[in-house]
């Protein structure tokens, strides 16, 4: 057996009821609370990153495809949107589904109200399962063999500000010349939560409505939604493409540039600069694959880019989450160092006997480093089983709410991910065994004779 081992295992066994074993029980339960924190802090950050980006996709697809056009306006411009890509999806095995859609501004009307909406005409190919969660009320439109669809599915929002419900009727007025109006009947109503973006101006009708109002053919729209099924590629695979392209571009433009003169330093900053985002990764791909088989007049983008504010808000949170982690290290490192300072303190006797009979440095400073990373053991059991049990009671229970208008939620989400839990583990582990040898440098200054007689 391992002699520093069996030593620290000895002096374990014989501090139970002593000052040291308070001092072992304080830090085992910092580094319980610190990994119980992390594990809450980044399932929490997980499922809140997900059940917003879902409500995106969900409304919006991954990828949309218009006309080019300079101009901004809500309205596309329409084109055929039976081009290759829609009517042989299967040439590209990483599309899930596609479909067709169109933007006409107007304006509802009522005695009290009067505000502007964005009516968005979508057809039989409309993805309802991936929307489905979004129906609060009612039901979704129903599409007629011939004509359109006098149906329409409202949010929440606007059915407040209106004051109506579902079956009522109303008449929404479109900006054209000469301007035109249609009565319409509320089937349904949806609530994704993100008014600034969704709620607060789109009611969803039929596409053939919008194709009549505008004097388009039944094969035009003003764009196409494409929904991409990320288990297709391999995650390894394309961290592993994106590392090799992000360090020869580093190599390119630092380390053979033979006009930087500071290498090292830039290099550096661009390696600590670095981060792989999966789903930003796949869209890229995706949209570099789809658009060179594209005509040059039709313009591709990501969600990702036509929201930008609430990816990069979503990223905001992300970086806060992984500075409270550092936080959280920075508390449990001082406090090992604290508790291992104090215990070889308590065993300067213990440690110049040692060094009497012959004992090396290296083999005292193991008996201290096995003790604290039992310690380190003891408070990752107690961690995860703080951490989970916490995440599973909200999972299940939904105990603690949320302002949905404010967080796009009415509950804190937990997404599970044992990948996630098994790094924050190994983390703490590693950084705070590799602290553990600061405080035994300590022992290297002990002289035997002074030791025995300490008291």
């Amino acid at each position: 057996m391992n002699l520093s081992y069996f030593i620290s295992k000895r002096i374990r066994t014989a501090q139970t009821g002593s000052f040291s074993s308070t001092i072992h029980k304080v830090a085992v339960g910092s580094i319980a609370i610190g990994l119980a924190a992390a594990i809450v802090s980044f399932l929490i950050m997980r499922g809140f990153q997900s059940a917003v980006k879902e409500r995106v996709y969900g409304f919006s697809n991954h990828l949309l495809i218009t006309k080019f056009t300079m101009n901004n306006g809500v309205a596309e411009q329409p084109f055929d949107f039976k081009i290759d890509l829609y009517q042989h999806p299967k040439k590209f095995p990483f599309i899930e589904h596609i479909q067709e859609y169109a933007h006409k501004p107007g304006l509802i009307k009522t005695e009290d109200e009067v505000m502007g909406i964005v009516f968005k005409g979508v057809g039989r190919s409309f993805n309802l399962p991936a929307f489905q969660e979004n129906m609060v009320e009612g039901k979704f439109l129903a599409f007629p063999d011939s004509g359109y669809s006098h149906d329409i599915v409202i949010s929440r929002v606007i059915a407040n500000k209106i004051k109506v419900k579902v079956g009522d009727a109303i008449i929404l007025h479109f900006f054209q010349n000469p301007p035109r109006y249609r009565k319409l009947k509320i089937v349904g109503i949806y609530e994704t939560n993100l008014s600034d973006y969704f709620d607060s101006k789109i009611i969803i009708g039929d596409l053939r409505m919008v194709q009549q109002l505008n004097g388009w053919s039944a094969n035009e729209a003003g764009g196409l939604e494409v929904l991409i099924d990320f288990s297709f590629f391999n995650s390894f695979r394309l961290w592993k493409e994106d590392v090799e392209a992000y360090w020869s571009a580093i190599s390119e433009r630092v380390i053979n540039n033979p006009e930087e003169t500071h290498k090292i330093e830039r290099t550096a900053v661009a390696l600590w600069s670095y981060k792989f985002d999966y789903d930003q990764t796949v869209l890229d791909k995706v949209e570099r694959e789809i658009g060179e088989s594209m005509d040059y007049d039709l313009n591709i983008e990501t969600v990702r880019d036509k929201y930008i504010q609430v990816f990069e808000w979503l990223d905001l949170v992300k970086r806060q989450v992984r500075i409270l982690l550092g936080i959280i290290l920075i508390v449990v490192s001082v406090n090992m160092i604290s508790v291992i300072l104090i215990l070889v303190m308590e065993r300067i006797p213990m440690v110049g006997l040692l060094k009497a009979m012959g004992a090396q440095n290296k083999l005292v400073r193991s008996v201290f480093i096995y003790n604290g990373m039992s310690l380190i053991v003891q408070g990752l059991w107690y961690g995860n089983a703080i951490g989970l049990g916490l995440c599973f009671l909200q999972y299940k229970f939904q105990l603690i709410k949320l302002n949905a208008h404010d967080y796009y939620m009415c509950y804190v989400p937990v997404e599970w991910s044992w990948s996630t839990v098994t790094v924050l583990n190994l983390v703490v582990f590693i950084v705070v065994s590799l602290v553990l040898l600061l405080p035994t440098r300590f022992i290297a200054r002990i002289q035997p004779v002074q030791a025995i007689r300490f008291d």
